[in-house]
């Protein structure tokens, strides 16, 4: 299996080539853009960050076998420019925050009215939250970027991208009155 380095080596001569980075990375591409923006903004978004890569190839350092880092820089630059999109999306789930905003209906179950609330209030918490710290989170929680990944694609040191996830921790704790966890999960070492 060729390295992402290789494929975008070989495209720079072959254009046909460049599909099979779209192959591999675009779905999760794709993904990472419906979470931010929605789905009215995802495809548009990743057809414009292999654009953009396609547009940009010869400035890929090729020395990194991974362009996932570099995929989702160009995706999460195009994102801000959807940023207006995102922050609607958000307020409209931050006005659901209380009971009184959900219709009286005796179908809903109470389970559906808890998820409706939490939603709102999660969605209030990133709205507040510093957009380079709520970037970097999201990067990090959807995307399922690395430190260093996410210190590729956003063009920071990884010590900064430590320290937007710490704040950005410190905040959901704060909000959702959570204690700090002690154990982390085996495969990425994450509370």
């Amino acid at each position: 299996m060729s390295t992402d380095s290789e494929i975008i080596r070989r495209s720079r001569d072959s254009p046909a080539v460049f599909g099979e980075l779209y192959d591999r990375h675009a779905t999760a591409i794709y993904r990472y853009a419906a979470r931010r923006a929605g789905d009215f903004a995802a495809e548009d978004v990743t057809a414009e960050t292999f654009l953009v890569a396609w547009e940009h190839l010869d400035s890929y350092d090729t020395s990194r076998d991974d362009a996932r880092p570099w995929l989702f820089g160009i995706a999460t630059n195009l994102l801000r420019e959807h940023h207006r999109a995102e922050a609607k999306v958000l307020r409209t789930a931050a006005k659901s925050t209380s009971r009184e905003a959900i219709a009286d209906d005796s179908d809903r179950i109470a389970a559906e009215v808890d998820a409706k609330i939490a939603t709102g209030q999660i969605a209030q918490v990133l709205r507040d939250m510093a957009a380079i710290d709520r970037e970097t989170l999201l990067l990090y929680a959807w995307a399922d970027l690395t430190y260093e990944g996410i210190a590729q694609a956003t063009g920071v040191p990884v010590g900064t991208v430590r320290s937007r996830l710490n704040r950005a921790r410190q905040i959901i704790r704060a909000q959702f009155n959570l204690e700090r966890l002690t154990e982390t999960e085996n495969h990425y070492g994450r509370p």
